[in-house]
């Protein structure tokens, strides 16, 4: 999330970099470019100037002079023996790309003590501070109850007893037992007799 806002701010300071620097002016220097040695006051225009990072410097100039631009040392000896860039066409827009101090002189021998010099002070483009970002504040989200967990079914009242002793348990009812088979034992034991006497009789007979 950190990093999400400060690359949106990053991007919202070159944007705003961006439209400064497409809004830039242009400056004639002198006030309509002439760049010549006729005692114009070139540093005396200068000062009443406001130059800012991304401006341009429009020089309009004869053959017989050129446009050079020197460090501080050049400048103050009128030298352009060591030049930064040199512009001979007949004119040159210069561009103001970065903050700091700039010095431009003619480099024909004489033309700067005559007066063709220049010194220029360039501001830093100021870049807009963006609108903080809003921040949304998060939602809370509504708490659900659970869900209560089934109760246990109550215990059957004729399964508990209610003074703590153990219900009563019924013993089974004994079977009846089978009844007395002492007749039939009794027509059987005749009946053994009678074959006995029978066979007793064959035997004497024979």
């Amino acid at each position: 999330m950190a990093m999400a806002k400060a690359a949106i701010l990053a991007v919202a300071a070159v944007a705003a970099l961006a439209v400064q620097l497409a809004a830039a002016a242009d400056h004639p220097v002198g006030g309509d470019g002439s760049w010549d040695a006729s005692g114009n006051g070139y540093d005396a225009w200068s000062a009443k100037q406001t130059f800012k990072q991304g401006d341009t410097l429009s020089f309009k100039f004869l053959s017989s002079h050129d446009v050079t631009e020197v460090t501080k040392a050049g400048y103050d000896a009128c030298s352009g023996a060591n030049p930064v860039k040199s512009y001979t066409s007949g004119s040159a827009t210069v561009k103001l790309s970065a903050p700091g101090k700039r010095y431009f002189i003619c480099s024909i021998p004489g033309h700067c003590a005559a007066g063709m010099k220049l010194e220029v002070t360039v501001a830093a483009a100021a870049a807009t501070a963006p609108a903080p970002a809003k921040t949304t504040k998060p939602r809370h989200k509504r708490s659900v109850a659970p869900t209560p967990a089934p109760s246990a079914p109550a215990p059957d009242a004729a399964a508990t007893s209610t003074d703590g002793e153990l219900p009563n348990v019924s013993s089974p009812t004994a079977a009846p037992s089978p009844k007395s088979s002492s007749g039939a034992a009794t027509l059987a034991s005749k009946a053994v007799v009678g074959l006995a006497v029978a066979v007793a009789v064959a035997a004497l007979a024979m």
